[in-house]
Parts: structure tokens; sequence; C-alpha cells
């Protein structure tokens, strides 16, 4: 069974994420495999000046960077609303990157300066994690955006981690604990997102719901403890908490493991295109 270390716990923030925690249990999110779909709907061009909302350790921000420096004039900037997410981003090379509430988007001066209209805004595996105010990510995305610039973005959607979710949910009501109330996430359908998005003044050039097979390098009780220890599991002491993963892993063994040992999950991704009128 994987376990937090202790660099992995001194390391979760005020955000309650860990960028060594991240980078060990979750680094199959910013993979190629898993990165190609959505980075060639975005079609990122040299020269363009790109937001990445939610740019967790810089890894994609890195590669449109590549391609947009290729021309005078490109820009990268990433934010994230975790602080060692956004450090970690700069170490790894990403010069522009801020500490920011994608629900409530504003530019700092030094990036003001240099620019406060982008062509396009990418998010990847992000915007499900924007629960209270869904609809106030896509009013900050259209006021960075210039006229006719887009809005690409990918993220979980009706139906992702379907029966892990759940089964955290009976957990947590078993002990007394609201799981509805607790719940950090918001995987819609693609008319729900399509209407938030049609409402704020987008035309949708492509929505879609994907089913993605995705394996679990440190298995359930990793992906659980990356993703919902300091969430869903927030309230929870250590030890009632470890009880919960520990149960949760155990009985979606018989679905998430396989023969080999290896564990895999179930991701329903809502990928989208918007264009702004």
């Amino acid at each position: 069974m994987p376990s937090t270390t202790p660099s992995d716990t001194e390391n979760v923030d005020s955000s309650g994420w860990s960028a060594s925690m991240y980078n060990k249990n979750a680094h199959f999110v910013y993979s190629a495999a898993f990165t190609a779909a959505i980075l060639e709907l975005l079609a990122v061009k040299p020269g363009e000046k790109i937001l990445d909302v939610g740019c967790g350790s810089g890894e994609v921000s890195l590669e449109i960077e590549r391609v947009v420096n290729q021309q005078e004039g490109g820009l990268v900037v990433g934010t994230d609303v975790s602080e060692s997410m956004i450090a970690k981003s700069k170490e790894n090379g990403l010069r522009y990157a801020f500490v920011c509430d994608a629900q409530a988007l504003e530019l700092p001066s030094d990036i003001n300066a240099i620019t406060n209209k982008f062509d396009a805004v990418f998010s990847n595996a992000v915007l499900h994690w924007c629960k209270r105010d869904p609809a106030g990510v896509i009013t900050s995305v259209k006021k960075v955006l210039k006229p006719g610039g887009r809005f690409v973005g990918e993220m979980g959607g009706f139906m992702n981690c379907i029966g892990i979710r759940s089964a955290l949910h009976q957990a947590l009501l078993a002990r007394g604990y609201d799981p509805v109330e607790l719940d950090p996430w918001y995987f819609p359908s693609t008319e729900d997102y399509e209407q938030l998005l049609r409402s704020a003044g987008f035309d949708i050039t492509y929505i879609s719901l994907i089913p993605r097979i995705t394996p679990l390098p440190t298995g359930l009780y990793g992906w659980i403890e990356c993703f919902a220890r300091n969430s869903l599991l927030r309230n929870c002491s250590d030890e009632e908490a470890k009880d919960i993963m520990t149960e949760v892993e155990e009985k979606l063994r018989i679905d998430c493991q396989d023969s080999n040992g290896k564990w895999a999950m179930v991701y329903i991704r809502l990928r989208f295109v918007g264009i702004l009128k």
C-alpha cells in the first residue's frame, strides 16, 4: 500500500495540494498520451499568447511555450490555486506563473504590463475542481480573451470516477459525515456545460464526453491519497482517513485491479472548444 512520505506531508500547502505528491501519484495527468487530444484541439500557433488555467507543475504549459516561442511575441502564463504547484512550475522553467483561483481570476500587475488579453485560454484537468462557481470560471476567462479568442479545456465530466466516488460517499456517510457538502468535484454533462458557455457569449465548436481507461501508477490508494485526502476526506483524522482509503481500495479491487496486480480506473473527460463572440 502506498503511503504519504514525510516530504509529501510537509509540502501540502494551504490549498491542500503538494506538487511532490502530485508528481508521484498523478504524473499521468500531464503525460503526452493523455494530453495529445486536448492540445490538438488547442492548435496553438507560434507567436500566440496563451493563458493556462490550472497549470499544475507546468509540464503542459512548457510544451505549449515551446510552440509559441517560435515567433516573437509568443507568451504562456500559468495560473494555479496551489502555491506548491506554482513554485514547482517555476522551478521547471515556466517564467510567468501566479497563484489564483480560476473562479475569480485577476491578472497581477506584472502580467498586465505585458498583456491583459490572450489569444486562447487553455485548461487541462482542473475545472472539475471549481464546484463553488463554475460560471465564475467562464466569466473570468471571458475577461482575458480577445474577441474571437478560444477557450479550450478538458475536465472531468458526467460519470467521472464512477464507483470510486460513490464508495467514498458511502464510507463517509457511515461515519456521520455529509459527503455531498464535502465533495469538491463538479462533473457536468455536455448539456450543462454548453449552457454555461453559451450564456456567457461563447459559440461552441466542439464538446464531447470521452471515456478513458486511466492506469494508476501507485494504485487506487495513492490516487485517493492525492486527490481526496485533503478535499473529500479533509475533515477526517489521519487514522480515519487511512481506514476509509483502505476500505474503498478493498471494495474497488474487484473492478479496478487486474490479474497482474495493476490498477486502473475509468475517467470520463469533458472536452470543449468555445469561441468568444
